[in-house]
């Protein structure tokens, strides 16, 4: 089974977080810092970590920052009692998969740590997806554009997949929100507009810029026309 970090200061919380992932079926480690996270991090096996922000000695974000500057892909979740956009925004741009603002339900905790891993899981699947110059190998897990490699996390790469398998349609945010993240629940996060926003950075290039927003319904993948 996975084998889960999960970082905060407060004990109850880790105590919490560690007995419904045991329940649950996972492995668990845990830390009550950034720093101690790192040390756990460093010296065992750790498929994904669950991280509070706001922390003594080492926060979230700069746990984040630490590792994704050698570890490209581990899934990480951020627990966040903040509330402002920005500051959600800053965790996941420095490569968080996901985030759960505190206080937060056992069962949305565990829907989300479910979808970060299966998101972070290789498909079996060896589909070829194409858009114009953008292209995507499913089975190896690599995307390329005008044949130079294009850095995507686990989330970005999925988000990117469910809008290809889907070009020239439309789908709608529940959908993605259903497909990539697992909420089948009322929900008003921000969370898609954030990675719509840096899967766009990466992918416009050049007057390619195949994301469209159809406002207030979802987004469409559109394939350019032919020269």
């Amino acid at each position: 089974m996975p084998t889960i970090l999960v970082v905060d200061d407060e004990a109850g919380v880790r105590d919490l977080i560690g007995d419904a992932l045991r329940i649950a079926g996972y492995e668990t480690l845990s830390a009550g810092d950034g720093l101690a996270g790192l040390a756990q991090w460093r010296s065992h096996p750790v498929d994904l970590c669950i991280v509070d922000v706001n922390m003594p000695t080492m926060d979230g974000f700069e746990f984040v920052q630490t590792v994704r500057e050698t570890d490209p892909h581990l899934p990480i979740l951020l627990l966040s009692a903040r509330d402002s956009a920005p500051d959600v925004a800053q965790g996941l741009r420095l490569g968080a998969d996901d985030y759960v603002r505190k206080p937060f339900s056992l069962e949305e905790l565990l829907l989300r740590v479910a979808a970060v891993l299966r998101r972070a899981t290789p498909t079996e699947e060896a589909d070829a997806l194409a858009c114009g110059p953008l292209h995507m190998d499913v089975e190896r897990h690599e995307v390329t554009l005008d044949d130079e490699p294009v850095e995507l996390s686990a989330t970005e790469f999925r988000l990117l997949e469910a809008l290809l398998a889907k070009k020239d349609k439309l789908v709608t945010r529940e959908q993605l929100l259903r497909d990539v993240w697992d909420i089948t629940f009322e929900s008003e996060t921000s969370v898609l507009d954030t990675y719509i926003s840096y899967l766009r950075k990466k992918v416009h290039r050049d007057g390619f810029a195949p994301i469209t927003t159809v406002r207030g319904v979802g987004f469409k993948l559109v394939e350019p026309p032919r020269a």
